[in-house]
Protein backbone atom coordinates (compact mmCIF):
# COMPACT_ATOMS: atom_id res chain seq x y z
CA UNK A 1 0.00 0.00 0.00
CA UNK A 2 3.00 2.53 1.11
CA UNK A 3 4.27 1.72 -2.64
CA UNK A 4 1.17 2.56 -4.40
CA UNK A 5 0.67 5.49 -2.90
CA UNK A 6 4.37 6.39 -3.44
CA UNK A 7 3.62 5.69 -7.13
CA UNK A 8 0.38 7.68 -6.95
CA UNK A 9 2.52 10.54 -5.78
CA UNK A 10 5.07 9.91 -8.65
CA UNK A 11 2.36 10.27 -11.34
CA UNK A 12 1.56 13.25 -10.12
CA UNK A 13 4.80 14.85 -10.15
CA UNK A 14 5.54 13.40 -13.39
CA UNK A 15 2.49 15.58 -14.57
CA UNK A 16 3.01 18.03 -12.93
CA UNK A 17 6.98 18.52 -13.47
CA UNK A 18 7.91 16.59 -15.77
CA UNK A 19 11.48 15.72 -14.31
CA UNK A 20 13.82 13.52 -15.65
CA UNK A 21 13.24 10.02 -13.86
CA UNK A 22 16.94 9.55 -14.05
CA UNK A 23 16.98 12.72 -10.97
CA UNK A 24 14.26 10.96 -9.19
CA UNK A 25 15.07 9.08 -5.95
CA UNK A 26 15.19 5.43 -5.77
CA UNK A 27 12.20 3.86 -3.99
CA UNK A 28 13.38 1.57 -1.98
CA UNK A 29 11.49 -2.25 -1.93
CA UNK A 30 8.04 -2.09 0.87
CA UNK A 31 9.07 -4.87 2.74
CA UNK A 32 6.33 -4.28 5.54
CA UNK A 33 4.28 -7.67 4.32
CA UNK A 34 7.12 -9.61 2.97
CA UNK A 35 6.93 -13.67 4.01
CA UNK A 36 8.55 -16.72 3.09
CA UNK A 37 6.02 -16.90 0.50
CA UNK A 38 7.61 -14.24 -1.99
CA UNK A 39 7.66 -15.26 -5.68
CA UNK A 40 10.54 -15.09 -7.54
CA UNK A 41 11.86 -15.99 -11.28
CA UNK A 42 14.47 -15.60 -13.28
CA UNK A 43 13.80 -13.65 -16.63
CA UNK A 44 15.16 -13.62 -20.46
CA UNK A 45 18.24 -11.33 -19.28
CA UNK A 46 18.81 -13.27 -16.22
CA UNK A 47 17.26 -11.08 -13.79
CA UNK A 48 15.85 -11.76 -10.54
CA UNK A 49 12.52 -10.61 -10.79
CA UNK A 50 10.75 -10.99 -6.87
CA UNK A 51 7.22 -10.42 -6.08
CA UNK A 52 5.85 -10.15 -2.28
CA UNK A 53 2.67 -11.56 -3.67
CA UNK A 54 1.37 -12.62 -6.97
CA UNK A 55 0.71 -9.86 -9.06
CA UNK A 56 -2.84 -8.85 -9.77
CA UNK A 57 -2.22 -5.46 -11.48
CA UNK A 58 -0.45 -6.62 -14.76
CA UNK A 59 1.26 -4.25 -17.64
CA UNK A 60 2.23 -6.20 -20.97
CA UNK A 61 3.98 -4.37 -23.52
CA UNK A 62 3.55 -6.76 -26.32
CA UNK A 63 0.18 -8.14 -28.26
CA UNK A 64 2.02 -11.81 -28.00
CA UNK A 65 2.88 -11.33 -24.09
CA UNK A 66 -0.57 -10.56 -23.46
CA UNK A 67 -1.97 -13.78 -25.76
CA UNK A 68 0.49 -15.55 -23.60
CA UNK A 69 -0.99 -13.79 -20.04
CA UNK A 70 -3.96 -15.50 -21.15
CA UNK A 71 -2.73 -18.90 -21.66
CA UNK A 72 -1.21 -18.88 -18.63
CA UNK A 73 -4.85 -18.31 -16.84
CA UNK A 74 -4.01 -14.37 -16.00
CA UNK A 75 -5.54 -12.51 -18.64
CA UNK A 76 -8.29 -10.48 -16.36
CA UNK A 77 -5.09 -9.42 -14.33
CA UNK A 78 -4.02 -7.38 -17.11
CA UNK A 79 -4.76 -3.74 -16.84
CA UNK A 80 -2.96 -2.26 -19.59
CA UNK A 81 -1.69 -3.20 -22.80
CA UNK A 82 -0.26 -1.88 -26.28
CA UNK A 83 -2.02 -1.65 -29.85
CA UNK A 84 -2.79 -4.65 -31.82
CA UNK A 85 -3.40 -6.86 -28.40
CA UNK A 86 -6.42 -8.46 -29.97
CA UNK A 87 -6.32 -12.02 -29.49
CA UNK A 88 -8.24 -13.52 -27.62
CA UNK A 89 -11.57 -11.58 -27.85
CA UNK A 90 -11.41 -10.37 -24.16
CA UNK A 91 -8.19 -8.58 -25.18
CA UNK A 92 -9.46 -6.24 -27.14
CA UNK A 93 -11.56 -4.06 -24.91
CA UNK A 94 -8.30 -3.63 -22.43
CA UNK A 95 -6.81 -0.34 -21.70
CA UNK A 96 -4.48 0.48 -24.41
CA UNK A 97 -1.31 2.51 -23.55
CA UNK A 98 -0.29 2.93 -26.95
CA UNK A 99 2.13 1.20 -29.52
CA UNK A 100 4.79 -1.43 -29.09
CA UNK A 101 7.84 1.27 -28.37
CA UNK A 102 5.85 4.64 -27.88
CA UNK A 103 4.38 3.98 -24.52
CA UNK A 104 5.41 7.00 -22.04
CA UNK A 105 6.68 5.51 -18.92
CA UNK A 106 4.01 8.41 -16.73
CA UNK A 107 1.34 6.48 -18.60
CA UNK A 108 2.54 3.20 -17.36
CA UNK A 109 3.36 4.42 -13.83
CA UNK A 110 -0.46 5.55 -13.63
CA UNK A 111 -1.84 1.92 -14.02
CA UNK A 112 -0.25 1.72 -10.61
CA UNK A 113 0.90 -1.76 -11.69
CA UNK A 114 2.82 -4.63 -9.46
CA UNK A 115 4.39 -5.94 -12.61
CA UNK A 116 5.31 -4.70 -16.04
CA UNK A 117 6.33 -7.39 -18.73
CA UNK A 118 8.37 -5.81 -21.19
CA UNK A 119 9.43 -7.19 -24.41
CA UNK A 120 13.06 -6.77 -24.83
CA UNK A 121 13.81 -6.32 -28.73
CA UNK A 122 10.36 -4.70 -29.17
CA UNK A 123 11.75 -1.09 -28.52
CA UNK A 124 15.27 -0.07 -28.94
CA UNK A 125 14.40 1.61 -25.48
CA UNK A 126 13.75 -1.18 -23.74
CA UNK A 127 16.57 -1.17 -21.95
CA UNK A 128 16.26 2.29 -20.26
CA UNK A 129 12.17 1.56 -19.96
CA UNK A 130 13.31 -1.32 -17.83
CA UNK A 131 16.06 0.52 -15.86
CA UNK A 132 13.77 3.14 -15.03
CA UNK A 133 11.00 0.81 -13.61
CA UNK A 134 13.32 -0.55 -11.64
CA UNK A 135 14.17 2.73 -9.82
CA UNK A 136 10.58 3.15 -8.88
CA UNK A 137 10.79 -0.77 -7.52
CA UNK A 138 8.47 -1.48 -9.82
CA UNK A 139 9.09 -4.94 -10.78
CA UNK A 140 9.98 -5.82 -14.69
CA UNK A 141 10.01 -8.95 -16.39
CA UNK A 142 11.83 -8.88 -19.70
CA UNK A 143 10.09 -11.18 -22.19
CA UNK A 144 12.10 -12.47 -25.12
CA UNK A 145 11.13 -15.69 -26.50
CA UNK A 146 13.38 -16.75 -29.54
CA UNK A 147 12.89 -20.77 -29.28
CA UNK A 148 9.84 -23.03 -29.82
CA UNK A 149 10.13 -23.73 -26.23
CA UNK A 150 10.38 -20.15 -25.07
CA UNK A 151 6.69 -19.80 -25.67
CA UNK A 152 6.13 -22.40 -22.66
CA UNK A 153 8.37 -20.70 -20.34
CA UNK A 154 7.22 -17.64 -20.77
CA UNK A 155 3.64 -19.05 -20.05
CA UNK A 156 4.98 -21.18 -16.80
CA UNK A 157 6.52 -17.73 -15.02
CA UNK A 158 3.42 -15.94 -16.11
CA UNK A 159 1.57 -18.05 -14.17
CA UNK A 160 4.03 -18.22 -11.33
CA UNK A 161 3.69 -14.13 -10.82
CA UNK A 162 0.70 -14.24 -10.98
CA UNK A 163 0.60 -16.99 -8.27
CA UNK A 164 -1.39 -19.42 -10.49
CA UNK A 165 1.66 -22.18 -11.15
CA UNK A 166 -0.44 -25.01 -11.76
CA UNK A 167 -2.71 -23.98 -13.98
CA UNK A 168 -0.09 -22.25 -16.08
CA UNK A 169 1.73 -25.44 -16.12
CA UNK A 170 -0.95 -27.54 -17.41
CA UNK A 171 -1.06 -24.84 -20.41
CA UNK A 172 2.57 -25.30 -20.70
CA UNK A 173 3.28 -28.58 -20.71
CA UNK A 174 0.40 -29.09 -23.13
CA UNK A 175 1.95 -27.07 -26.11
CA UNK A 176 5.18 -28.89 -25.61
CA UNK A 177 3.46 -31.98 -25.87
CA UNK A 178 1.83 -30.69 -29.27
CA UNK A 179 5.48 -30.08 -29.93
CA UNK A 180 6.98 -33.04 -29.66
CA UNK A 181 4.01 -35.02 -31.44
CA UNK A 182 4.49 -32.44 -34.68
CA UNK A 183 8.28 -33.64 -34.13
CA UNK A 184 7.57 -37.43 -34.09
CA UNK A 185 5.17 -37.68 -36.78
CA UNK A 186 7.78 -35.75 -39.41
CA UNK A 187 11.19 -37.22 -38.25
CA UNK A 188 13.75 -39.29 -40.44
CA UNK A 189 12.00 -37.46 -43.40
CA UNK A 190 14.61 -36.08 -46.13
CA UNK A 191 14.43 -32.19 -46.11
CA UNK A 192 12.17 -30.13 -48.27
CA UNK A 193 13.28 -26.84 -49.66
CA UNK A 194 11.02 -24.20 -48.41
CA UNK A 195 11.06 -19.98 -49.07
CA UNK A 196 9.36 -18.16 -46.74
CA UNK A 197 8.00 -14.80 -47.83
CA UNK A 198 7.03 -11.97 -45.56
CA UNK A 199 7.04 -9.40 -47.75
CA UNK A 200 7.15 -8.33 -51.84
CA UNK A 201 8.81 -5.23 -52.38
CA UNK A 202 11.74 -4.98 -51.26
CA UNK A 203 11.61 -9.00 -50.92
CA UNK A 204 12.31 -10.18 -47.42
CA UNK A 205 12.48 -13.67 -45.67
CA UNK A 206 13.35 -14.94 -42.43
CA UNK A 207 16.48 -16.52 -41.51
CA UNK A 208 17.53 -19.79 -39.94
CA UNK A 209 17.74 -18.18 -36.20
CA UNK A 210 13.70 -17.30 -36.33
CA UNK A 211 10.96 -19.57 -35.00
CA UNK A 212 9.35 -20.46 -38.51
CA UNK A 213 12.60 -22.21 -39.28
CA UNK A 214 12.51 -24.46 -36.28
CA UNK A 215 8.71 -24.87 -37.62
CA UNK A 216 9.81 -26.02 -41.30
CA UNK A 217 12.63 -28.55 -39.67
CA UNK A 218 9.61 -30.16 -37.41
CA UNK A 219 7.54 -30.64 -40.12
CA UNK A 220 10.41 -32.22 -42.36
CA UNK A 221 11.81 -28.86 -44.33
CA UNK A 222 14.35 -26.69 -44.67
CA UNK A 223 14.53 -22.92 -45.07
CA UNK A 224 16.69 -21.68 -48.15
CA UNK A 225 17.52 -18.96 -46.75
CA UNK A 226 18.62 -20.45 -42.91
CA UNK A 227 22.25 -19.21 -43.50
CA UNK A 228 21.56 -16.06 -44.05
CA UNK A 229 23.29 -13.37 -41.81
CA UNK A 230 20.05 -11.24 -40.59
CA UNK A 231 16.73 -12.29 -38.80
CA UNK A 232 14.74 -11.04 -41.50
CA UNK A 233 16.83 -10.32 -44.59
CA UNK A 234 16.16 -8.35 -48.01
CA UNK A 235 16.78 -10.95 -51.23
CA UNK A 236 16.12 -10.89 -54.88
CA UNK A 237 14.55 -12.91 -57.22
CA UNK A 238 17.72 -13.95 -58.42
CA UNK A 239 18.45 -15.59 -55.25
CA UNK A 240 15.29 -17.03 -54.95
CA UNK A 241 15.70 -18.58 -58.34
CA UNK A 242 19.43 -19.81 -57.83
CA UNK A 243 18.27 -21.77 -54.21
CA UNK A 244 15.54 -23.04 -56.54
CA UNK A 245 13.07 -24.17 -53.47
CA UNK A 246 10.33 -26.76 -53.94
CA UNK A 247 7.72 -24.86 -51.49
CA UNK A 248 6.77 -20.96 -51.53
CA UNK A 249 4.73 -19.59 -48.24
CA UNK A 250 3.83 -16.16 -48.05
CA UNK A 251 3.02 -15.38 -44.72
CA UNK A 252 0.31 -12.55 -45.38
CA UNK A 253 -3.31 -12.55 -45.34
CA UNK A 254 -5.81 -12.74 -48.03
CA UNK A 255 -5.52 -9.35 -49.87
CA UNK A 256 -1.88 -9.55 -49.98
CA UNK A 257 -0.70 -12.81 -49.97
CA UNK A 258 -2.30 -14.34 -53.37
CA UNK A 259 -1.06 -11.39 -55.56
CA UNK A 260 2.41 -12.33 -54.25
CA UNK A 261 2.21 -16.19 -55.01
CA UNK A 262 1.10 -15.26 -58.11
CA UNK A 263 3.80 -12.81 -59.22
CA UNK A 264 6.15 -16.58 -58.30
CA UNK A 265 4.04 -18.22 -61.41
CA UNK A 266 5.89 -16.35 -64.14
CA UNK A 267 8.84 -17.67 -63.27
CA UNK A 268 8.38 -21.51 -64.26
CA UNK A 269 11.52 -22.71 -63.51
CA UNK A 270 10.93 -22.93 -60.33
CA UNK A 271 10.04 -26.10 -58.99
CA UNK A 272 7.94 -25.30 -56.71
CA UNK A 273 5.89 -23.12 -59.42
CA UNK A 274 5.94 -26.56 -61.45
CA UNK A 275 4.50 -28.68 -59.04
CA UNK A 276 1.63 -25.72 -57.92
CA UNK A 277 3.30 -25.74 -54.37
CA UNK A 278 2.42 -22.21 -53.58
CA UNK A 279 0.91 -21.32 -50.40
CA UNK A 280 -0.70 -18.77 -48.09
CA UNK A 281 -0.14 -18.90 -44.71
CA UNK A 282 -1.83 -17.13 -41.72
CA UNK A 283 0.32 -14.21 -40.68
CA UNK A 284 -1.71 -14.23 -37.09
CA UNK A 285 -0.37 -18.31 -36.65
CA UNK A 286 3.03 -17.50 -37.42
CA UNK A 287 4.50 -14.04 -36.50
CA UNK A 288 3.55 -13.98 -32.47
CA UNK A 289 5.50 -16.44 -30.38
CA UNK A 290 2.36 -18.04 -28.78
CA UNK A 291 0.58 -21.07 -28.41
CA UNK A 292 -1.33 -19.90 -31.77
CA UNK A 293 1.84 -20.84 -33.37
CA UNK A 294 0.76 -24.65 -32.77
CA UNK A 295 -1.84 -23.38 -35.97
CA UNK A 296 0.41 -22.41 -38.12
CA UNK A 297 2.88 -24.87 -37.48
CA UNK A 298 0.21 -27.94 -38.30
CA UNK A 299 -1.20 -25.75 -41.39
CA UNK A 300 2.49 -25.56 -42.65
CA UNK A 301 3.26 -29.38 -42.10
CA UNK A 302 0.19 -30.40 -43.66
CA UNK A 303 0.97 -28.21 -46.83
CA UNK A 304 4.30 -29.42 -46.56
CA UNK A 305 3.21 -33.23 -46.72
CA UNK A 306 1.01 -32.08 -49.22
CA UNK A 307 3.84 -30.75 -51.94
CA UNK A 308 6.11 -33.89 -50.93
CA UNK A 309 3.62 -36.32 -51.67
CA UNK A 310 2.42 -34.42 -55.58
Amino acid sequence: MIRLLLLAAIVVFLSACSPEIDDLPALEPDTSLRSESEIRVVDYLGRDVVLERSASRIVALSPHIVENLYSAGAGERIVAAVAYSDYPEPAKSIYQLGGVGSVSLESIIAMIPDLVVVWGSGDQNSSQLVRRLEKLAIPVYVDEPRKLSDVARSIADFGKLAGIEREAQTASKAYLAALDGVRLKHKNLSPIKVFYQIWDDPLQTLNGEHMVSSMMTLCGAANVFADAPLLAPQVSVEAVIKRNPDIIFASANEELGEPWLNEWRSWDSLKAVKHDALFRLNPDWMSRPTVRLLHGLRDMCLKISSARES
